[in-house]
């Protein structure tokens, strides 16, 4: 033992109480032996027992199911009738609600005060709290507990789990034992036994958190290895199909209802959701534009407004902002509280992304349970993923814009050799016409060449512009190519125009979307030659593009390309930014050749 049993019974012998007991010296030597084989030696292999079973709680359990399963051990080994655990939020300086056994979280107040409270005094002084009677006791404010669960004392203790990271906060918290007994008496021996335990589930944790570290890294390489398939791929990133096959790697950890990955406009105007999962029975719509002013969580990302509050319905950091309660948050607007409540979410977290402190993009997860938090590792690896859809986005970008390279520097090229033949022959006079031309081709498509190197980061702002002049442009260039790639045979025809439909847009998406599928309609062609023609004109609301080219695609190419499961990437490139400019996209196949007709909404203003 510990402790000398003679030192032992002269303690006892020296109490008041034990003065005056009619025994003879050799009793008390008697009485320390037996105690020491019959009852410390039982209470310590019960006690070690319990507290072995709080240590072997499964590392792989959440943390409310192991700090449940630790309280159900302290409630029978203690002989309580239930217990409950709060964790203290420094954001809300709040005391949150985080599991109980029995299990009854319905029936539990989600938050307190620090303040007042008697979780809040044993997180602030690190110390035991007992409450013999919960009725006379004015540190518990729920009264209504004690009849309906039929408890009247409590005991209260620290419970505090070190940081585990440097960045981290240590967990500081309150295990609640409750007892059905009126006046009930703590001796300390219990208390001290109640602490000890609580103590030991610091091993439970820091096992948990090293198999979270190895799950993490795990998780990383698994982003990486997906991403980094797509870049090998033939052909090449496509941020949508990487976005899908990464956040499946995910829900094991963090449980996902959905996904979205938003970027931001050059002037913080408006979001638009460039990829979404699930992508197959999702509720996020590709391409949606949404104005930065509809929402006040959108605006509070961006930075474009304060936040001053302090309430209990969101987390504000500087890494993410956590909506835990949709329908109460300010920042929610009602088109998004009935949006959530539709489709059953109960709490939002936005994570920022960009470089150098300006936000380009952000994350928004959503998920079926109140999360009242995110762990610091979850966080991390939310970021990390963020960071790395963000390289998918550009690596997507210049692939993109590789694929489109090829008509202008075909047509820069074939015009400047053009130049080159009549500076050789001394023609500038007699050729006045003809060289302004190419000279007025070259810097559109020079200039075009830059917007496509400058689209690898940002693309300009919407303009009004004229749909027939873009398509006489794109239908010039992709003559040119023709000619240079020397392809024979090939009966180019024009119109009817319609000469005055305007669209809005940014003209170089509309360029990259008529130059692939030129270029597509010329490719199908079958060598023996056939026609390439080309017409523009309106119907109802709709801006409409037809080209139509010899040689008949299968049914099954043409569903897979309205259906944007096209494989070539020029078609990936075409569908996504229709989608963008929320146009739509037909193909007919008869007679043996092929229509594709591409339409956007008019702009009429």
């Amino acid at each position: 033992m510990l402790l000398r049993l003679e030192d032992l019974a002269k303690q006892i012998r020296g109490q008041p109480w034990a003065k005056g007991v009619p025994v003879d010296k050799g009793f008390w030597s008697i009485l320390m032996k037996w105690i020491d084989e019959n009852v410390l030696s039982l209470f310590l292999t019960r006690l070690i027992a319990q507290i072995n079973k709080i240590v072997d709680i499964d590392a792989d359990l959440s943390e409310p199911q192991i700090l449940e399963s630790a309280t159900r051990f302290m409630v029978e080994f203690l002989g309580a009738s239930s217990a409950s655990v709060r964790i203290y939020d420094p954001q809300t300086e709040q005391m949150l609600s985080y599991c109980s056994y029995p299990s009854s979280e319905e029936n539990r107040e989600a938050i307190i005060p620090l303040d007042g409270s008697i979780a809040g005094e044993v997180v602030k002084t690190r110390q035991a709290y007992v409450a013999p009677d919960l009725s006379r006791e004015e540190r518990y404010h729920n009264k209504d507990v004690i009849q309906s669960k039929q408890v009247h004392s409590l005991l209260a203790i620290p419970l505090e789990i070190p940081r585990f990271f440097p960045r981290e906060r240590d967990t500081i918290g309150v295990i609640q034992i409750y007892y059905a007994e009126k006046d009930r008496e703590f001796r300390p021996l219990e208390i001290e036994t109640a602490n000890t335990m609580a103590k030991r589930l610091s091993f439970v944790i820091a096992r948990k958190k090293i198999l979270s570290m190895h799950r993490m890294a795990e998780k990383k390489e698994a982003i990486v290895r997906h991403i980094f398939q797509k870049v090998g791929s033939r052909g090449g990133v496509k941020l949508a199909e990487a976005f899908n096959e990464v956040l499946p790697e995910l829900t094991d950890i963090v449980d996902l209802q959905s996904c979205t990955l938003f970027s931001v406009s050059e002037d913080l105007g408006h979001v638009i959701l460039e990829a979404g999962f699930p992508s197959v029975g999702g509720y996020h719509t590709v391409g949606k534009v949404i104005p930065v002013s509809e929402e006040p969580v959108f605006e509070l990302l961006l930075q474009l407004r304060q936040y001053s509050g302090d309430s209990l319905y969101e987390v504000v950091t500087p890494l993410y902002i956590l909506i835990v309660d949709p329908q109460r948050s300010d920042l929610i607007s009602e088109n998004l509280k009935r949006f959530t409540a539709f489709h059953h979410i109960h709490s939002i977290l936005y994570i920022p992304l960009g470089y150098n402190g300006e936000i380009s993009h952000f994350m928004t997860f959503d998920a079926v349970d109140q999360r009242q938090r995110y762990r610091d590792d979850e966080i991390d690896l939310l970021l990390f993923l963020g960071r790395e859809l963000l390289k998918a986005r550009k690596m997507e970008r210049l692939d993109d814009a590789l694929h489109d390279f090829k008509n202008p520097a075909i047509a820069t090229a074939g015009f400047a050799r053009r130049l080159k033949k009549i500076a050789e022959k001394g023609e500038w006079e007699a050729s006045r016409v003809q060289v302004q031309k190419y000279l007025d081709i070259l810097v559109e498509e020079t200039s075009r060449l830059q917007e496509l190197a400058m689209s690898i980061y940002r693309v300009g702002e919407e303009q009004k512009v004229n749909l027939t002049d873009i398509v006489r442009r794109r239908f010039e260039i992709n003559r040119e190519a023709i000619k240079e790639q020397l392809k024979p045979n090939i009966d180019l025809k024009e119109g009817p125009y319609d000469p005055d439909i305007k669209v809005k847009c940014h003209a170089l998406h509309l360029e990259r979307v008529l130059d692939n599928l030129l270029n597509n309609a010329t490719k199908a062609i079958p060598f023996k030659g056939g026609e390439l023609a080309v017409r523009t004109y309106s119907e109802g609301d709709w801006a409409c593009v037809e080209i139509k080219n010899t040689g008949e695609i299968s049914e099954q190419d043409r569903q897979k390309i309205v259906e944007g499961e096209g494989e070539g990437r020029g078609m990936y490139i075409t569908y996504r930014i229709i989608r963008l400019l929320k146009g739509k996209i037909e193909i007919m196949a008869e007679g043996g050749s092929t229509t594709f007709v591409v339409s956007f909404p008019i702009d009429r203003s």
